[in-house]
């Protein structure tokens, strides 16, 4: 394990260099236990204390890079022109006011990027996840990024392109900013498009749940299946948190309309890529 890792870590209490170790089977089969419930679990204080004000100062000198246009999109991130059924819960078009802080303009030196891409870190993950291995997103901007949510602005509901998502608070607003996540509301198989659109219409409350988040928690979670949000933040503090990245499979790289819609921009591997996917899901 490198020393950066296990300075970032609280391996006493999650221990990132002992894997099948008692304890690490025992934060394991708890952490499986949850997704399997609820596609969502949380490991709390998963970093060092005096960290988390380390976290939050990388985060507010790096947001300021933050692609911020507000956009109007859809729970699928698909093109809001494209041709849909009458009743299509892609056809309910929403705000989206956060920023995001892509890959290639967060310091290698981060505490983030530096968690990211260690192999002892996803050797733990994918034991979570119950996989045999994780990989980063070959994608250059959305593999690893600093979401940003500005008073006043909030992440509408959506779904994630990659199936493993773990995310980590940098930085809580000072109100509102809630997690809330409607756990296996669709399937590899399944789109389940009437409880989408119940959620979406304000009349799923029964399928939503609520998470309570401090910085330096982990959050491990199966995005691709699970309709989330970020509710509107108020007062006068922004909502960070770094989003990383992993799928089951490698060569995964987002698609051109979707990268342009939260980046502003598109590489060449976003228009050369054929979008590596394992379901027919929508993206």
């Amino acid at each position: 394990m490198t020393a950066s890792a296990v300075q970032v870590a609280d391996t006493a209490r999650y221990p990132l260099s002992e894997p099948g170790s008692p304890a690490w089977r025992e934060i394991v089969s708890r952490t499986r236990a949850e997704l399997r419930e609820t596609g969502c679990s949380v490991l709390a204080d998963f970093i060092r204390p005096e960290l988390r004000d380390v976290l939050r100062h990388e985060g507010a000198k790096i947001a300021p890079d933050a692609y911020a246009k507000v956009e109007r999109v859809n729970a699928y991130n698909i093109a809001i022109d494209t041709p849909l059924p009458e009743g299509h819960p892609g056809r309910t078009i929403m705000e989206r006011g956060n920023a995001f802080v892509a890959r290639d303009r967060i310091p290698a030196t981060a505490v983030i990027q530096q968690l990211y891409s260690s192999p002892e870190f996803q050797r733990f993950v994918a034991d979570c996840f119950e996989l045999p291995e994780l990989h980063e997103l070959a994608d250059p901007l959305s593999g690893l990024v600093l979401n940003v949510i500005e008073p006043g602005r909030s992440h509408p509901w959506h779904f994630d392109t990659n199936e493993y998502t773990v995310s980590m608070l940098t930085q809580e607003a000072a109100d509102g900013g809630v997690f809330e996540y409607c756990p296996n509301i669709r399937s590899e198989t399944a789109e389940n498009f009437d409880d989408v659109r119940a959620v979406l219409a304000g009349e799923g409350d029964h399928l939503i749940r609520r998470l309570t988040l401090r910085p330096g928690d982990l959050q491990l979670f199966r995005g691709r299946f699970a309709l989330h949000r970020v509710s509107s933040v108020q007062g006068a503090v922004a909502r960070h948190s770094a989003i990383f990245a992993y799928s089951e499979r490698p060569g995964v790289i987002g698609s051109p309309e979707r990268t342009r819609q939260l980046f502003g921009r598109v590489l060449p591997e976003h228009v050369a890529s054929a979008a590596v996917r394992g379901d027919q899901l929508l993206d």
